[in-house]
């Protein structure tokens, strides 16, 4: 019913509670109450009166760990929130589990209650000690050694080495719940883990023994396949590394499971299910299990149409190809493990990054044609920036500090001339076909480079790549200036999964300018303008689990260049990585071992800028070692022979050959982007003996519009060296496009 604002009608009444309340809100803030304090209205009389059960003031006393605003927030109450008991009592609680957290064990936390009926909140703190941890003890274990099980739990009586640790109940129950967990993946099923917390008199400190009994572990009995028809028991037991006799290992047997559901996968069974289910056995002398993979195969796919969605700017034949390169075509097994119905996968990623699209979604739909045993797909794309122009600025070790001015367009179409300028200003032409555009004025402190390149990943729409680049570049060497002007063109031929091709033709002006006072003869030898020609065949082969970032596989190059010009000789290289998963933890961040070889050797005689150098972080690396400070040296040769002081053998002038052999674990801490180094590089020249290095480092992998930009930091102590080589312990690189 609308109500009328006409004298004498009833809807006066609702304004004339609304003029009270004004007035009453007035009176209250005249008097010092708290803005936005709860009223009560009459309906019946008109009359509003202040409600008397809200919150006036919070206060604490005794407290010195925490501020009071630290506090009031953790309690989270407000001024003028409604008066509650249980509320309080809540906070208090609240007051004491803060408290308990950083190692306040005896905290007492008292509450004046006979101030709540006036609207006060008033708490005293009794701290007492805060509780340091003396000692983690072990008591039980036969089976794993206290250092074992200490890297298990997070109570330690020091953290980071030297800082204070402090006991907290929370933490030592946490870290019991582990013990059990490590002990049940390892087969120990009948353990038992409590715990035992001793504290000195003045409880300022605290010993926590861990006891367990560890009990027998139990052993596979046999291995079991229930409703596998498509795969035989021997096919599938190729997959696994469980077998009978073996201790059950839990996480063993899960990664048996994965196996097996990939397997399946791989050969079209997009909705494969497999679960793994251990029945225990136990008597007076045995305890066996028979673990029992239950396999639901679903039915068996081909891919059938590919439809390409979302992409406007992304010519269709650009995903395709990507597809067709990867054996993702109509016709074939639906690979559901290279591009799963339900998880994030590899074939996406590929496409991701070869379109720079925001998001590609793979999804199998239901055949249109009506095939029973074929499912369409339809790639969806988001597409994201390809192209722009980037200032940055990036610093390493090996090169100084570099300034960026770079224009890229990942989407570059050769053949798509603009109709206007206002096309070309705002990037809409030359876009669509997947080929990718750079231009780069990139000066530096010690090395300066400016280039133009051009590549297409599929030229003539097969997996070829076409380079073609020019480039400028000075840099400033130990004992003159090398500047170069390069032109070069290349060609690549790769099957996924198979030997590549590779073709490369470059021609260069090689300047050697402003010589030092004692340069070497070499480097004397060869001042002034040097004209080279290279032709370069090679092959490779990469088998690796993801090609951007690998857990598992090899990379393996080789290659061999003939110089023609001012110099004719060879250059034989080679090169192998081969990549291990070490541990993979419960959110599958993998800490993986890279154990890598490289080597070449000169065939005839090369000049020193031809040459090879160990060293730094370039590409024949020894960290621990300058960049170039591995390397055969000249003797000095002074401009003014009458004045010179004795010639030293000093400046290196490269090396014939060299052989570097290195190992890196990359240990993940936050996610893939934050990860921890401990690596061990070795190398050799054709002078001097072998050198060897340890370290230790961080890599951060910054997001970026093209993908990550690596950063790097490293700290290499060289074990062996030659007198002559050049030391360099720390060595970082950083990189970032604003």
């Amino acid at each position: 019913m609308r109500t009328s604002c006409c004298p004498g009608s009833v809807g006066r009444l609702p304004v004339f509670a609304a003029l009270l309340l004004v007035c009453h809100v007035s009176l209250a803030a005249a008097n010092g109450a708290v803005p936005g304090t709860p009223l009560d209205v009459d309906a019946a009389t008109d009359d509003v009166t202040l409600r008397g059960d809200i919150v006036r003031s919070i206060d604490f006393h005794g407290n010195t760990h925490f501020k009071k605003k630290v506090l009031r927030q953790r309690i989270g109450i407000e001024l003028g929130d409604q008066m509650d008991p249980f509320l309080a009592e809540g906070a208090r609680r609240i007051l004491v589990d803060v408290h308990k957290k950083v190692g306040y064990v005896f905290v007492e936390v008292l509450q004046n209650k006979d101030l709540l009926s006036r609207g006060r909140l008033e708490f005293t703190i009794r701290e007492g000690a805060r509780v340091r941890i003396k000692a983690v003890e072990f008591e039980g274990n036969k089976a794993y050694r206290n250092n074992i099980l200490r890297a298990v739990v997070k109570t330690k009586s020091k953290k980071m080495f030297v800082l204070r640790s402090y006991y907290t109940e929370q933490r030592v129950e946490e870290d019991a719940e582990k013990l059990r967990e490590f002990y049940y993946d390892h087969g120990y099923l009948g353990h038992k883990v409590i715990v035992k917390t001793a504290f000195s008199e003045d409880k300022a400190w605290s010993t926590v023994t861990f006891v367990i009994e560890e009990g027998q572990p139990y052993h596979v009995e046999r291995v079991t396949y229930s409703g596998a028809t498509h795969f035989s028991e021997e096919a599938l037991s190729k997959n696994i590394e469980v077998a009978s006799g073996q201790i059950y290992l839990r996480e063993r047997a899960e990664k048996g499971r994965r196996d097996i559901e990939d397997l399946y996968r791989e050969n079209g069974f997009i909705d494969v299910r497999v679960t793994q289910r251990p029945r225990f056995k136990e008597d007076a002398e045995n305890r066996t299990v028979v673990v029992d993979f239950v396999v639901v195969e679903g039915s068996q796919f081909r891919i059938g149409q590919i439809v390409v969605k979302g992409n406007e700017g992304v010519q269709d034949k650009v995903v395709r190809r990507v597809l067709d390169e990867y054996g993702f075509t109509p016709g074939k097994l639906y690979n559901a493990k290279f591009a799963p119905v339900r998880d994030d996968s590899l074939l996406e990623k590929y496409v991701q990054r070869s379109t720079l699209a925001e998001d590609v979604i793979i999804q199998p739909v239901p055949a249109a044609n009506g095939a029973p045993d074929q499912k369409d797909v339809y790639v969806d794309i988001t597409e994201g920036m390809t192209g722009m122009i980037m200032p940055g600025v990036g610093v390493s070790s090996d090169h100084g500090i570099m300034g960026q001015l770079v224009y890229q367009q990942q989407n570059f179409d050769i053949q798509d001339w603009p109709e206007s300028w206002k096309e070309v200003f705002f990037m809409k032409a030359f876009r669509g076909a997947g080929q990718n555009m750079r231009i780069a004025l990139e000066p530096g402190t010690r090395f300066s480079r400016y280039s133009v390149s051009f590549s297409d990943p599929y030229f003539r729409d097969r997996p070829i790549n076409l380079n073609v680049s020019g480039s400028s570049y000075t840099r400033l060497l130990e004992s003159y200036d090398q500047k170069r002007l390069r032109a070069a063109l290349g060609f690549e031929h790769r099957k996924w999964g198979r030997f590549r091709k590779v073709f490369n033709i470059r021609t260069e002006r090689v300047g050697v300018q402003a010589l030092d006072f004692d340069a070497p003869q070499e480097i004397r030898d060869v001042e002034g303008d040097n004209y080279i020609t290279g032709l370069k065949v090679g092959t490779g082969k990469t088998v690796v689990d993801d090609i951007y970032m690998p857990h598992e596989g090899y990379v393996f190059r080789v290659a061999y260049e003939q110089v023609f010009g001012e110099f004719n000789f060879g250059i034989a290289t080679a090169s192998a990585v081969r990549y291990y998963t070490l541990y993979e933890d419960v959110l599958e961040r993998k800490t993986v071992l890279s154990a890598s070889v490289k080597g070449g050797t000169i065939l005839g005689d090369a000049p020193p800028f031809e040459r090879f150098y160990a060293g730094g972080m370039d590409r024949y690396s020894i960290r621990g070692f300058d960049f170039r400070g591995v390397s055969t040296r000249g003797l000095q040769v002074f401009d003014d022979p009458a004045t010179a002081p004795v010639a030293q053998i000093k400046d290196p002038i490269g090396s014939d050959w060299v052989f570097t052999a290195s190992g890196e674990a990359t240990i993940p801490l936050l996610g893939e982007n934050f990860a921890l180094l401990a690596f061990l590089d070795s190398g050799v020249v054709d002078t001097g003996g072998w050198r060897y290095s340890v370290g230790t480092g961080i890599q951060i992998l910054v997001p970026q519009w093209f993908g990550p930009v690596p950063m790097r930091f490293e700290f290499a102590v060289p074990l062996r060296k030659d007198e002559k080589d050049d030391v360099r312990q720390f060595n970082f690189t950083m990189g970032r496009l604003f």
